[in-house]
């Protein structure tokens, strides 16, 4: 079952950056995002954490509710 983790950044009703799990990286939605998407998705132990999550979290709530 493919399951996917998408979080959204927001600041002031703004979308600024979101992580997608299918891409595996932050992805700049404002020119204010992409200094923030280039921060975290040069951190490479947290980008392993974040990619992580779909499994850990999300696989796991999914299967449940079935």
């Amino acid at each position: 079952q493919q399951v996917r983790h998408v979080e959204r950044d927001i600041y002031n009703r703004q979308q600024l950056l979101h992580f997608d799990s299918d891409v595996g990286k932050y992805v700049a939605d404002t020119p204010l995002g992409e200094l923030q998407a280039e921060y975290w998705n040069n951190n490479t132990e947290y980008m392993e954490y974040r990619r992580g999550e779909v499994d850990t979290y999300c696989r796991h709530n999914y299967e449940g509710g079935e």
